[in-house]
This record gives C-alpha cells, structure tokens and sequence, in this order.
C-alpha cells in the first residue's frame, strides 16, 4: 500500500473503538481460574481507602447529589476499562474503579448503570450523571458534552493468531476489518478504506458491530480478519486468548480518554476535575491503573476540554 496508517489516522482521532470483551474470556473461549494470568487483577482495595472530600464535594450542584448517588453510564463489555465480573452483574475494570472513586469523593452512592455505548453520551444529563465508558477526546464530540481527561490511550488491531492472511497496518485493503458501532475506531478504518479505493485497491470489508465481545469474537473465529480496538482493549484480549489472537504492529495516535459530562455544566466538570485530580496526587489513580496493567497510561493532571494533547 502506498500510504501509512499514521499518516491517514492524523486527522482521526482514535479512542473509543468501544467496548470491548464482556471479558474476551467469554467471547473468545474459556480460560482455567487456575491460569493467573488470565484472571482479572481487580483493584477493590485501592478503592475501598477512598473517603468523602466535603470540599470537592461541594462543589456538585444540588442536580447531581440530590438522589445521593453519582449514577454513571457505562457499556461494561470493555475490559479491562469496564466488563462485568464473575457474578454477571457487576461492572468492574479501571474505568469503574475510577468512578466508584469519585462517587466516594463526592459522598455518593455508586450507581454504575449499563447501555450501549452509542446511546451513552445522549443520555448524560437526564439518565447519567456522567458517561465513563472509553469515551476519547474526539474534536467532533466537542459539542456533545464537557470532557475531563484522566488516561491517555492509544489504538491498535488484532488479527487470528499466526496472522494467517499475512497482513501489515499498512495492508488491509481487500480485508475485513470489525469495528464497533459509533467509535471513533470506526471512522478510523473508515478513512483507511477510502484511501484504498483511492490508491486503486480494494476498499476495506467493514464489520460494524454493536458489541465489541462480537467484534472481538469474529477475529477469532475467522469471520473477520482483523479488528480495530483501544491499545489497552486489544492487549487484554490477546493476554486472555494468546491462543487464539495477536496484535497487528504497534499501538498508534495515543489520545486522552475522558469522564464525560453534559454540555454546559462546568459546575459538575470542574468537581470531577478536582475529585480526579485529588486521585492522582494522594497516589489512588496509580494504584488502580497498576491493578489493572494499564499504568503506561497515566496522566498528571485532569484537563478540561484540553485537546492540545489530541493527535
């Protein structure tokens, strides 16, 4: 192929490629509980110390902590940002350990509350009182809501273990490629398919798919021959079903992901500013990303709208 991924990804922002594996553990084949390594780390003592800051708690408007709880919406088929735990139910990863979290700052109940990630963003405000979900500081979001960046995150693909249809990042046209519905990973492959038709090649087979475990799974299955996720998604998958999947070169365009508010509400974007940054200096927020294998991520200061940082 004449071009290079980086160089079509530039003006595509790439995070949320979605939610990705209920665990890949159930879309992708089972695991031993004996295999460690495939057994999710969980981080229930890094949060359990939090306590209620009165100050940052304050700083909520009475809209949010009216009911006491802090009701976040969240697509828990991601891991290890939010996939839910052994009981069916509960929603856990790096992206809820965060949340519960601030709903300890803010003094509220943790009301973790499952969607489809396309339809999260819509209902912050009226359902939710935020979105943590893999949302990335995507420029066409910007007026969909007020961004609070606390992890940085890159993109990457995966394909069938042993890479049977020999492919490159740079050779996909002529290939399937699944993406979840909605994720700026989508529009990624989408750009990438234009310029093989451009280029005289095959346009890219795209898989648009609402749940990433289906996405995930049809890789492994050969029904795809690659797919497209967040670095830390991707990396999760291949380390639950190494036998079964292998990333495709390297992570690329590392971009902020983000707690997401409704537009316009800066009161509750500066709290959750605050109550995130507190996270990131009394040590919490590392404890939670090292839990989870996700500490290259890490950030030192939560930023408002700040897309400087946005490849």
């Amino acid at each position: 192929m004449s071009f290079k991924v980086s160089q079509i990804i530039k003006s595509v922002l790439v995070g949320v490629c979605a939610t990705a594996m209920v665990a890949s553990v159930a879309a992708c084949g089972t695991t031993d509980d004996s295999d460690k390594s495939a057994t999710p780390k969980g981080s229930t003592s890094n949060t359990s110390s939090v306590k209620k800051d009165p100050k940052i708690a304050a700083m909520l408007p009475d809209s949010v902590k009216k009911d006491g709880k802090f009701t976040v919406g969240v697509s828990p088929d991601y891991a290890p940002a939010e996939f839910l735990d052994k009981d069916g139910k509960t929603p856990i990863g790096y992206d809820m350990d965060v949340a519960k979290s601030l709903a300890a700052i803010f003094g509220l109940k943790f009301d973790p509350t499952a969607a489809e990630f396309d339809s999260i963003m819509p209902g912050i405000g009226s359902k939710y009182d935020v979105g943590i979900s893999g949302f990335t500081m995507d420029p066409d979001r910007k007026d969909a809501g007020e961004f609070v960046s606390f992890l940085n995150v890159g993109a990457s693909f995966a394909v069938q273990k042993g890479n049977p249809k020999k492919l490159s990042v740079d050779n996909l046209c002529g290939h399937s490629v699944a993406v979840q519905t909605g994720t700026v990973h989508e529009t990624t492959v989408k750009n990438l398919s234009q310029q093989c038709v451009a280029a005289g090649k095959k346009a890219i087979d795209i898989q648009s798919m609402k749940e990433q475990t289906v996405v995930a799974t049809n890789v492994a299955t050969g029904k795809a021959d690659a797919f497209c996720a967040d670095s830390p998604v991707s990396g999760y998958a291949v380390k639950q079903n190494g036998d079964q999947l292998e990333l495709l070169g390297k992570a690329f365009n590392m971009t902020p992901e983000a707690v997401v508010v409704k537009k316009g509400d800066m009161q509750t974007a500066k709290a959750v500013q605050a109550a995130l940054q507190k996270l990131m200096d009394d040590g919490t927020y590392m404890k939670i990303l090292k839990a989870w294998g996700d500490e290259s991520g890490a950030i030192k200061e939560a930023k408002i709208n700040d897309y400087s940082e946005v490849k």
